[in-house]
């Protein structure tokens, strides 16, 4: 699941979109709510951070066009397998 997701910098284009977004994070939570999580966030490009407003979160699922793959290392490689073992662990404590 983890291994799909795009690096941090990926341009992409969703679905329906006409803007370029680059993605800023992985994994995140709508900070309002908490309940719901999303593959990403990320900015308008070229203009990237321009405020709170101006972050989108959306899925992998919504993505239409990779326009720009962003860096990966084996430092990245390690975090998603550190995502992906948290993920393992919970489950885990969920079935007890």
């Amino acid at each position: 699941m983890y291994k799909e997701l795009l690096p941090i910098g990926t341009v992409v284009i969703l679905r329906g979109g006409l803007r370029k977004l680059m993605i800023t994070g992985i994994k995140v939570a709508n900070v309002d709510t908490l309940e719901k999580v999303y593959d990403y966030i990320g900015v308008l490009y070229p203009e990237g951070f321009m405020g709170d407003k101006s972050n989108f979160m959306f899925n992998h699922s919504e993505i239409n066009d990779v326009v720009y793959r962003g860096y990966t290392n084996p430092e990245r490689d390690e975090f998603i397998n550190f995502l992906e073992e948290q993920e393992k662990a919970e489950k885990r404590r969920m079935n007890l």
